[in-house]
């Protein structure tokens, strides 16, 4: 069966930090032979609630739609009232529905052009399903202090096959209390991709939204293989991805593009109606540290930032990259002075080796590191940041003539550090990340699809200074799934069945959390806490 079949059935994704997914009741552990043609249980994730505050809270709509077609929903923002304009948390939840028949879909919330929620959505049941996303959003505090325009989008297409609506309700619940830490500002760059910082900037973050889809291959661009090699997708240099941030035309940042897959993804769907893959709900932004370059930024001019994939082919669409900036400023200092010490750039290494055969096989690896280091002259004294990233990618792909069988062995390692050097010993942050791909899509006798996948999505963050260790925290998201099906039939005739699962691990100095749950045909059949 040739992929290009496959992706007519992923082509759903289209264009455009915690999540919790409220479900119904769990039903019988006593599971049905094979999935219902009609029903399963709502979407449900393991990954942990957001911490609440008590006390006092107020909400506010930020917006209620259905979106039907490629229409934004437009809106105007207006700060709550009674709980003042310094939160010690702010909380988007959205609230999700859908029946009939639709692909996944992709979408994005903005605030006065702020991106502050990006997310996809699962595929419906027939009778329908209903699910929930919530997200720490504190950092946008600025934002929220203000009227803004809202509009949000969730890219969809209805017509006589593709009934399902999206409807949505999103809102904002902020809790009074002792204000967090937020940054002083949030900005977003101007229509030609420039940037003009508040002159006192001290430390200055970026956020990048960074997401491959749109329905052809840079929305699975881990499968992707060289021009030399007989599939579907191709790309130049094989599947290495890199998103990078240029300041004024010198690399600022770079980082790996977390592997997402969404709720079509691998040609099978019922890998993903209850249990989706990690982060498919919740598209966690990219962060880069640009503190080196705020003397630079201070000038008071306007700086060009842009962001661009490394691996995408010349003029292949797929890729949205929106950023914002976050800023803290020196509130005793008009105009914070600084310089750009250090710029150390390895090279770019990758590599995709086609070995042709009744199985053909590319063997990626792909590499890169950057090093950058700067200084501030601020109220409190001479502040030094060096930021140091290294990214690393393996893949193993094999897939026979024809493609009826395809499978990818892939691993991405994504490792920083960040030491901040000032009054007192220096501090330094310790960030590594790994993401995982293990699975085979076979298409057998009888036109029966299989597929057999597990994700892995880990962090370890470690924060120490003069020799101390002072947090510490683990991450390790893990799914496994396996589903079986007939193609080219309709839904009552596919007699699916699936077994899917996934357990969230998060514990350090800050307490510990772990959930795992297990889903046989579409029926929930264990969901355990073990903290």
């Amino acid at each position: 069966m040739k992929r290009r079949i496959i992706m007519s059935m992923l082509a759903g994704a289209t264009l455009l930090a915690s999540t919790f997914l409220t479900a119904a009741p769990a039903r019988s552990a006593d599971a049905p032979p094979e999935f219902s043609t009609t029903d399963w249980h709502d979407p449900i994730t393991a990954a942990p609630p957001v911490p609440k505050p008590s006390g006092a809270s107020c909400q506010v709509t930020l917006a209620e739609a259905q979106f039907r077609d490629f229409t934004p929903y437009t809106g105007t923002y207006t700060p709550p009232d009674g709980c003042g304009d310094r939160w010690s948390k702010v909380v988007l939840r959205m609230d999700g529905k859908v029946k009939g028949r639709q692909f996944d879909r992709l979408g994005y919330l903005h605030l006065g052009g702020v991106e502050i929620f990006r997310t996809s959505t699962p595929q419906p049941s027939p009778d329908g399903i209903e699910w929930s996303v919530e997200k720490d959003v504190t950092r946008y505090s600025d934002t929220f202090r203000s009227a803004q325009d809202v509009e949000m989008l969730i890219g969809n297409v209805v017509d006589d096959t593709y009934t399902g609506i999206i409807d949505v309700k999103v809102t904002l619940t902020f809790y009074a209390g002792k204000p967090a830490a937020t940054p002083d500002q949030v900005l977003t760059l101007a229509a030609d991709s420039t940037l003009t910082t508040p002159r006192n900037s001290e430390r200055v973050v970026a956020e990048v939204y960074a997401t491959g889809s749109g329905g052809g291959c840079e929305e699975y661009w881990y499968l992707t293989v060289p021009d030399s090699a007989p599939y579907s997708c191709q790309a130049d240099g094989g599947p290495y991805r890199e998103v990078q941030v240029k300041v004024d035309g010198q690399l600022a940042g770079i980082a790996a593009p977390f592997p997402t897959v969404w709720t079509g993804g691998w040609s099978n769907p019922f890998l993903w109606y209850v249990v989706p893959g990690p982060r498919a709900f919740d598209i966690k932004p990219i962060e880069y540290d640009l503190t080196p370059f705020a003397g630079l930024l201070n000038d008071g001019r306007p700086h060009r930032v842009e962001v661009s994939v490394v691996g995408v082919p010349e003029g292949q669409t797929g890729w949205s990259t929106p950023v914002n900036v976050l800023v803290w400023q020196d509130t005793k200092s008009a105009h914070v002075s600084g310089k750009l010490t250090v710029h150390g750039e390895g090279e770019l290494t990758n590599s995709s080796i086609h070995t042709p055969g009744s199985e053909h096989r590319v063997d990626t690896e792909g590499a890169h590191r950057l090093t950058v280091a700067g200084y501030v002259d601020t109220s409190h004294g001479r502040v030094t940041t060096t930021v140091s990233r290294s990214l690393a990618n393996s893949s193993v792909h094999r897939w026979t003539e024809g493609e009826s069988v395809d499978g990818l062995d892939a691993r991405w390692t994504d490792d920083e550090s960040v030491t901040v050097d000032g009054r007192g010993p220096a501090r330094t942050t310790r960030t590594e990340r790994t993401y995982t791909m293990d699975g085979t899509t076979t298409i057998g006798a009888g036109d029966r699809l299989r597929t057999v996948l597990s994700l892995g999505d880990r962090a370890s963050v470690v924060t120490s200074q003069g020799g101390r260790r002072l947090a510490w925290s683990r991450l390790d998201d893990t799914y496994a799934g396996e589903a079986t099906y007939t193609i080219n039939v309709p839904r009552d005739q596919r007699h699916a069945v699936g077994t899917t699962s996934e357990r969230y691990r998060l514990y350090g100095s800050g307490g510990c959390y772990d959930r795992a749950l297990t889903t046989v045909q579409g029926v929930l059949t264990k969901d355990r806490n073990a903290c």
